[in-house]
């Protein structure tokens, strides 16, 4: 028994960076890069302009996840009924939870680009074994 404790204690130090993310700060580079990437998308499916809030946003070498709530400048809410997303494309309000925005993100040399990503999701899509491979890092509890 005594052995095996240093052992596992050296796993356990040793595999927590391989799994640690860390949240860019504000005006980063990284968080500045993520926000640039998620906004086009927001904008098309949304109706420009569009400001996020924040609030998950994790970044592991080139991986990276981010959650937001769109809306409008100066805090307020988005009309999902007319947005293009629903005049345009015919998705249904009653099936979406507001304006929520997730995404699995990769940064490619400076610039972020959002991989998987969906608005109004009601559950957690990116909860899938097929996504661990590359983030991983970024979805801890979940891979």
């Amino acid at each position: 028994m005594r052995r095996t404790l240093p052992l596992v204690v050296f796993a356990a130090i040793w595999a927590a960076p391989a799994l640690a993310w860390q949240t860019p700060g504000k005006g980063s580079a990284d968080r500045t890069g993520m926000m640039d990437a998620l906004r086009p998308l927001a904008a098309w499916n949304l109706g420009a302009p569009v400001e996020f809030v924040v609030n998950d946003l994790r970044v592991a070498g080139a991986a990276g996840f981010a959650s937001v709530s769109p809306q409008r400048p100066g805090g307020q809410p988005i009309d999902l009924r007319a947005t293009p997303m629903v005049q345009r494309d015919g998705a249904d309000p009653a099936y979406m939870d507001g304006a929520t925005m997730q995404a699995l993100m990769q940064r490619e040399g400076t610039t972020w680009v959002a991989v998987h990503w969906q608005i109004g999701a009601t559950d957690a899509w990116w909860d899938q074994p097929r996504f661990c491979a590359a983030w991983a890092g970024v979805l801890p509890e979940i891979c």
